[in-house]
């Protein structure tokens, strides 16, 4: 199958600017009808692969755009039919943040291949080979392309002996492409060379390469990996280009034009796509990532674009963000602690949400959470170093961690969630939504059933409107100029603080620098698309502080996804009373102490942040 992939020494690109790329610069936001009005120019390219799916595009859909994920493929294999369409696959984690049996995954799989997907990249997290035979088997059979990526990262454990081991392995599962999958822009021009040389003569597979531009090496990086031989790199169009995104693709084909790498793409026909992206990228201005140059701090810690950002809001939310220095620290030392996963979605959830409530509480693993335990017990594959032992003993104690691949343990769901649906799925592609993401799927059939499906709005309020009223409502520009005895100020607010504190903290930013202002206002401020508007009075939250042990809070931010106990329940110290959504991944919240469950302030789907007090625990007396 291989040698008709490819025409001799031609350079192939593979386009990301329909998901990896506004993942990492628009929050993913990007919708459907900007990109079906320039898929003919697309289509027409000539791009090996355009990844148009997988990563966070499929949550993102129905969180945030209210799109059916499976229906935005189906109009891409229309209106791309000469192209072949790429997704990434978590492997065992799919496109979620958890293992899923095998069954869903073989379905999965099964029915994306059936809506459009030709090309299958997939890859695991801690690089545990394990994890990603099941989904390279049944890709396989049902007719796909298999890049099998490692996931590149740089530690005392990861050589190029370490990764070249990785792609026999792939090889021999038999997939069709190895992939090198540098997430946080981290390889070294020379280490570029030397992987994809040494991969392509010891492995005998086409290799592709794939970068992100976070730490200014990727241009280096990737022209070393072309100097090596590599078959395929990722680019995107130059609009979504750079950053925490990829390399220009028109820089890159003028680069090699007339050279014996030729790409053979029309430069003329990427300029036109590249107006189109233009346009659609000034529509999300909202979502623009605030990171667009290049950050050597990530040489360091290793933190994606995706995380940085994640971490960002975390600490926005605690009126903490003068802490992410501490924070950005903290990370590689968290990740050394657990074995040196490389930092790729789930793992860079957990080492960052770990690393920040070191820092929050002041005291390292204090609290440790739910994903850190099970990380550690093996529950996510085996980690590619030692875990600290005494951390070890901290977060499990005497248990042992597995041994065997983690979703052995797991029972076939596809039945049972078929069950569970019913009549709210209209179909096997509705069920595989809903084994996902449950509560997100659920609240999106819902709406879907009522007709009251709305994205969440993305166009920046109208100028008149921001000075004026309208419905009784003023508007507040998040952006605008003032000036103070003669000198004039650039303000832009950058985000707040949690609504029920007061004064309430405002994040602005006077002339680039950001800084901490608290107001008590006569009326609420309430965040809108690009712009704040008055809103009701501002309402103090029902919960109050947590003053003594049994006052139960949670640790991050979040969203409650269940409450495990109700008023009057006997609890033991270390029982689970509530789990909660934070940075992508439920944390599981323990009572400190024995007694009774005296009152419960919170249900599920509430909003929660530190210091109140969630559940209250009468102690028992001894």
């Amino acid at each position: 199958m291989t040698e008709k992939l490819f025409d001799g020494k031609k350079l192939y690109i593979t386009d990301l600017t329909l998901r990896d790329a506004h993942q990492s610069l628009l929050a993913t936001r990007m919708r459907t009808e900007d990109m079906l009005p320039i898929a003919d120019k697309m289509d027409r390219a000539g791009f090996w692969s355009m990844e148009v799916w997988g990563g966070a595009t499929f949550d993102a859909c129905l969180r945030f755009l209210k799109e059916d994920p499976w229906e935005r493929l189906r109009k891409l294999r229309k209106a791309l039919p000469n192209t072949r369409l790429q997704m990434l696959l978590r492997g065992q984690n799919i496109l979620g943040y958890r293992h899923y049996p095998d069954d869903v995954l073989k379905k999965f799989i099964e029915v994306a291949r059936k809506n459009g997907i030709d090309v299958f990249r997939v890859f695991d997290a801690l690089n545990d080979l394990r994890n990603l035979r099941v989904s390279i088997e049944t890709a396989k059979s049902v007719g796909a392309i298999v890049e099998g990526a490692i996931s590149y990262t740089t530690s005392p454990i990861h050589t190029i002996k370490y990764f070249v081991a990785l792609a026999k392995g792939l090889a021999e599962m038999g997939v069709d492409i190895i992939t090198i999958k540098d997430m946080a822009g981290l390889i070294m021009p020379h280490d570029a060379y030397s992987l994809v040389k040494t991969v392509k003569e010891e492995v005998g597979l086409p290799v592709s390469f794939h970068s992100h531009c976070t730490t200014g090496l990727c241009m280096m990086s990737h022209y070393e990996a072309i100097r090596a031989g590599v078959d395929i790199i990722d680019a995107a169009i130059s609009p979504l280009s750079l950053g925490t995104s990829h390399p220009p693709i028109e820089s890159m084909v003028a680069a090699f034009k007339n050279s014996d790498r030729d790409t053979g793409l029309d430069l003329k026909l990427l300029a036109e796509i590249a107006e189109h992206f233009k346009k659609v990228r000034k529509k999300y201005r909202r979502f623009e990532t605030e990171f667009y140059g290049v950050d050597p701090r990530i040489l360091i810690s290793q933190i994606p674009g995706g995380m940085l950002s994640n971490l960002i809001n975390q600490l926005k939310e605690q009126n903490s963000l003068d802490n992410l220095n501490t924070v950005l620290e903290e990370v590689p030392r968290v990740r050394k602690d657990l074995g040196y996963p490389p930092l790729v979605t789930p793992t860079s959830q957990i080492v960052g949400t770990q690393a920040t409530l070191n820092v929050m509480t002041g005291k390292r693993y204090s609290a440790i959470t739910t994903e850190v335990k099970n990380y550690i017990k093996g529950m996510y594959g085996r980690p590619p170093g030692e875990i600290d032992p005494e951390l070890m003993k901290k977060a499990i104690g005497d248990e042992k961690p597995i041994t065997v691949r983690p979703a052995d343990l797991l029972e076939p769901e596809l039945d049972k969630l078929t069950r569970e649906l019913g009549d709210k799925a209209r179909g096997i592609e509705d069920v595989l939504s809903y084994a996902l993401f449950p509560q997100v799927a659920l609240e999106f059939f819902e709406q879907r059933e009522k007709g009251t499906l709305k994205p969440e709005p993305i166009e920046l309020p109208e100028e008149e409107k921001l000075e004026g009223e309208t419905g009784g409502v003023h508007f507040a520009p998040s952006e605008f100029r003032i000036t103070v005895h003669g000198e004039t100020y650039h303000v832009k607010v950058a985000g707040a603080g949690h609504r029920n504190e007061v004064p309430r903290p405002y994040f602005i930013k006077i002339d680039g620098q950001l800084e901490e202002v608290l107001l008590e206002p006569l009326v609420e401020i309430v965040p809108t698309a690009g712009g704040y508007i008055e809103s009701t009075p501002a309402v103090e939250s029902k919960r109050p502080p947590a003053q003594k042990k049994g006052d139960i809070t949670a640790p991050l931010p979040g969203k409650v996804t269940k409450v495990l106990v109700k008023e009057g329940d006997f609890v033991t110290e270390g029982d689970t009373v509530l789990v909660i959504e934070a940075m992508k991944l439920e944390n599981e919240i323990h009572t400190p102490v024995t007694g009774f469950v005296k009152k419960v302030y919170v249900r599920k789907g509430d909003q929660v942040n530190p210091k109140e007090t969630l559940v209250e625990i009468e102690e028992k007396e001894n």
